[in-house]
């Protein structure tokens, strides 16, 4: 691939989080529907949605849902699942959502899958936390069986299915693109490769998960190669949080608005081991959790230390939050879509060269002009000269 070919599609990921819990939850999610729609209108090529059932913070519990009405209120966006918790769910159930909402969305739906990220969810279901990641692989090749018309039968330690089959046939042909969600180890990456399903490398811009991505991406593509399959970087998609302004210093105003409550959020749900030296400010510990804070030249930045990093990939979502109010998320949004990546894929590129090529013969081009002019002038009073 060459420097100028890079072709990305650019999203958000919506987990969604929400830990203002003094916000009407209804409101809250209506926003969230409509921020999907303004994405559409903006031209954003996806939108992901996660599943979540505790800790307050991420109040969708049904992905699949929220894109049912988010499919009606669009024309265009792509939504995914991110991620549908297998280990939560009846496999067979899963695989008839999923061709529900294909059908539904006449192919806009995208599915991910993993095993849960909250261990209270886990706990509420009695999910041993050491066993969800096997559960999500046995449930996730069921399902992909049923897609393909299998009829199965199986027993596992939360499901039974007797002559298990699906009523539909896809609507995307073979089936829907499928995702696997992927974060530090390369495990996520290994499921991918074997089984032929793209990657949704969760935490891309963190300091642990961007330094394994092209380890990860190097054990799908192994993973893959030992199962006859070869892996497509267009499927490779990375997510990272940005909030992105007109100058470096309003964009870090902006997020005194709501960045410490995402900070306290993550404070309980993802604790982190004190780290030495004085307590850090605000801007530098959301930096620390991989935000970019800026321009769009800061995000531009951090695309090319990904593309650099991973070899190039297919798509970047943008990890939706609260640290600012509507209007300067919007914007945030606004700006990426115009500056960020009609710059990273050389969109202008034709338009400059064109601009470039007619300054280089400008002179002669101005030349040309003046002595067509001229020429007009001249047979003009040639015409109106009395004949002799």
């Amino acid at each position: 691939m060459s420097a100028d070919d890079r072709p990305i599609s650019i999203g958000a990921f919506l987990a969604p989080y929400h830990p203002a819990m003094n916000d009407d939850p209804t409101m809250t999610i209506r926003r969230d529907l409509e921020l999907v729609r303004f994405l559409d209108d903006l031209g954003y090529d996806e939108a992901w949605i996660g599943e979540h059932h505790s800790a307050g913070a991420e109040i969708i519990g049904s992905p699949e849902i929220f894109i049912a009405a988010a499919a009606e209120m669009t024309k265009r966006i792509r939504l995914g699942t991110g991620v549908i918790s297998l280990p939560y769910h009846n496999p067979w159930m899963v695989a008839e959502r999923v061709l529900q909402l294909d059908h539904q969305t006449r192919g806009r739906t995208m599915f991910g899958f993993g095993p849960g990220i909250l261990p209270s969810d886990a706990d509420i279901l009695s999910v041993p936390t050491a066993e969800s990641r096997d559960r999500m692989v046995e449930s996730l090749e069921i399902i992909l069986r049923l897609l393909d018309g299998e009829t199965v039968t199986a027993e596992g330690a939360w499901y039974k299915l007797h002559n298990a089959h699906c009523q539909l046939r896809p609507f995307t042909q073979p089936r829907p693109q499928i995702m696997v969600a992927s974060a530090f180890t390369p495990s996520g990456a290994q499921i991918a490769g074997r089984l032929n399903l793209g990657l949704l490398c969760m935490a891309a811009t963190g300091l642990n998960g961007f330094s394994v991505l092209d380890v990860n991406w190097g054990a799908a593509c192994e993973a893959a190669e030992r199962a006859g399959h070869t892996m497509d970087r267009s499927s490779l998609r990375v997510v990272g949080p940005m909030h992105l302004a007109e100058t470096k210093e309003k964009a870090q105003r902006d997020v005194e608005y709501g960045g410490q409550a995402y900070l306290d959020y993550f404070a309980v749900t993802a604790p982190r081991k004190p780290e030495p030296g004085a307590p850090k400010g605000l801007i530098e510990s959301l930096e620390g959790r991989g935000a970019t804070i800026g321009t769009p030249d800061d995000a531009i930045e951090t695309l090319e230390r990904l593309w650099d990093k991973t070899g190039g990939f297919g798509t970047f979502l943008l990890t939706d939050h609260d640290w600012v109010d509507t209007e300067a998320k919007r914007k945030s949004y606004e700006l990426f879509a115009r500056y960020v990546r009609p710059w990273f894929t050389r969109a202008n590129k034709g338009r400059q060269e064109s601009l470039e090529s007619y300054r280089s013969q400008n002179e002669m081009f101005f030349g040309r002009v003046v002595a067509a002019a001229d020429d007009v002038i001249k047979k003009y009073e040639d015409r109106r000269a009395p004949a002799n």
